[in-house]
């Protein structure tokens, strides 16, 4: 059996701001994204069965059709016209319902895997346009890096590289619903936004001390009571030195920027004595698809 391994990377949004409502029921969108160290580890295995099964460390994690991982997998063999299947393997890392990209990115690393297994038949733009069918922030996931997305998440446009940095992560012990915030979102008026042109200058100049002064997740301002939580953590890593920190996506994981590494270790630290997702993660570069 011919099989592959893919790391399925994070990511973390550095600034998200819900611009407009569409008529198809969706919000525009515009987010700054970064993939980071932190990744789930996927082996695919092409098989003759015509199936594609999924098989993963977490039980309560959907292996069928729901699982995004195994949707990916078949909208690529639709896409060339294979009958051939496939098993995948995942061995996650990245927390679920922590804002994250988690299933996003194991089935952006399925299209990457399944197009080695197939010999880089399909282009980078064209894994864009399926991962685009697939979920909206998979098409990010594809090649990640430092990327500005608009639209629904699937308009992209590369950014230079980060400036090298240290993130710690925190996720509290509980989730928060996506669709549940977007609806709190619809019914408040929003007091700020991200300077999202000021974000993309200090991307350009190489300025961490800029981007980091112009990062902003507008789910923050929804009233919700989980947000006092997501304070304390910000409240943490901004006394221990971060330059920034906010929650990533629709949360629950919160995140800090340090240009120092003793000190993003000391917040680490102390964050996770209560919290059981705790870690320090890295920028990480585009993937040359």
């Amino acid at each position: 059996m011919i099989s592959v391994q893919e790391k399925a990377y994070a990511k973390l949004n550095l600034s998200l701001d819900v611009v407009a409502r569409r008529e198809d029921g969706f919000h525009e969108l515009a987010m700054l994204m970064q993939t980071v160290s932190v990744c789930d580890d996927l082996t695919l295995e092409l098989n003759d069965s015509g199936i594609v099964k999924a098989a993963c460390n977490l039980h309560f994690i959907p292996t069928d059709e729901r699982n995004l991982a195994v949707r990916a997998a078949r909208c690529y063999l639709e896409e060339i016209g294979e009958a051939r299947g496939v098993q995948i393997r995942m061995d996650k890392h990245i927390p679920v319902g922590a804002g994250m990209g988690g299933g996003s990115a194991d089935a952006a690393a399925v299209l990457r895997g399944m197009n080695r297994l197939f010999d880089a038949r399909l282009s980078r733009q064209k894994l864009e346009e399926l991962a685009s069918r697939v979920g909206s922030d998979v098409a990010f996931c594809v090649a990640g890096g430092t990327a500005l997305a608009k639209g629904r998440g699937e308009l992209l446009t590369d950014l230079p590289d980060l400036p090298d940095c240290v993130f710690v992560i925190a996720k509290p012990d509980f989730s928060i619903s996506t669709p549940e915030l977007y609806k709190k979102l619809d019914s408040v008026s929003l007091r700020r936004h991200p300077d999202t042109a000021g974000l993309l200058q200090g991307i350009a100049s190489g300025e961490l001390r800029e981007i980091c002064r112009r990062m902003y997740n507008v789910f923050e301002d929804v009233p919700d009571r989980r947000m006092r939580t997501v304070g304390e953590i910000k409240g943490v890593l901004l006394d221990h030195g971060a330059l920034s920190a906010m929650m990533t996506g629709t949360g629950s994981a919160v995140f800090g920027v340090f240009e120092d590494a003793a000190a993003a270790e000391g917040a680490r630290e102390q964050l996770g004595k209560e919290y059981r997702f705790c870690t320090l993660a890295r920028p990480v570069k585009r993937y040359r698809t």
